[in-house]
């Protein structure tokens, strides 16, 4: 179907305030019920004293978290719950206002809501987290770890909350290592050592610098990224395409810290 279902129209000149978390989102959604409106905005812990409306605290209370998670794959679909709980991790623009007007309509409807594929909600979280899904799977390749006392570190700067699917994919690749990969845009961190890993808040983290070895490592690699590329068939519109210019600055073969001496020898000097 393409048609696209009203929402009960309650809007009410207010902007609920929470604490940023997924739980605290479902407490939002718990208060539109309970009070009989719909915000005019959500927004996080952090957001800036820029509203034309009423702030509304909205504290985060497990047990209304609990119920309203129970509801989405009861009342709604798993699909919906998985849709909604991947939405929540994505850069999508007042995401959590989107995901609260889904869930009205979900309610309303129920499962087959999904197939309203005219609906505007829908279709914005759907491309919301085909983006997210893309960016964590182009990093499981962009990725460059470094090797500091035996720790695999390196820095990520994604659009989305990738981390969590980044975690299956490296314990899987490297299931004896100690990882570190330090989100700087979402100050969190994915911490992993043998069959254990968990995401974390990180407010900042600065690597050491490399030291001797791990310097010529990462030169021999860019001497590698170098040698393999056919010069004639050289197609720099092609490579933004496959390998956007932001993650460049995280990528070994795009920085410069090599020793004099290698640096010599990749260029020729």
């Amino acid at each position: 179907m393409s048609r696209r279902p009203d929402i009960n129209h309650m809007d009410s000149a207010l902007t609920y305030r929470y604490d940023g978390s997924f739980e605290g989102f479902l407490c939002c959604v718990f208060e539109s019920y309970a009070a009989h409106e719909l915000p005019a905005a959500i927004v996080g812990p952090d957001a800036p004293e820029l509203s034309l409306f009423g702030i509304k605290e909205i504290p985060t209370d497990e047990e209304r978290a609990a119920r309203v998670a129970r509801s989405i794959p009861t009342r709604i679909s798993r699909a919906a719950d998985e849709l909604i709980r991947h939405a929540f991790l994505t850069c999508l623009p007042e995401k959590e206002l989107v995901m609260l007007r889904f869930l009205r309509q979900g309610y309303r409807y129920g499962a087959r809501f999904l197939s309203f594929a005219g609906n505007e909600e829908v279709w914005r979280l759907t491309e919301a987290v085909k983006h997210l899904l893309h960016e964590a799977h182009l990093l499981k390749g962009f990725i460059r770890f470094s090797d500091q006392k035996g720790v695999l570190v390196t820095t990520i700067g994604p659009k989305n909350f990738v981390l969590p699917f980044l975690a299956p994919h490296f314990a899987k690749r490297f299931p004896e290592e100690h990882i570190l990969i330090y989100d700087e845009k979402h100050h969190a961190a994915l911490v992993y050592r043998p069959y254990e890993s968990a995401v974390i808040p990180m407010d900042d983290f600065r690597a050491a610098p490399p030291d001797e070895e791990e310097r010529k490592f990462r030169s021999l690699w860019r001497t590698f990224y170098n040698a393999v590329e056919i010069c004639p068939r050289h197609n720099e519109k092609c490579r933004m395409t496959l390998l956007p210019k932001r993650y460049w600055k995280y990528m070994t073969e795009f920085t410069k810290d090599a020793p004099p001496e290698m640096e010599r020898i990749e260029t020729g000097a």
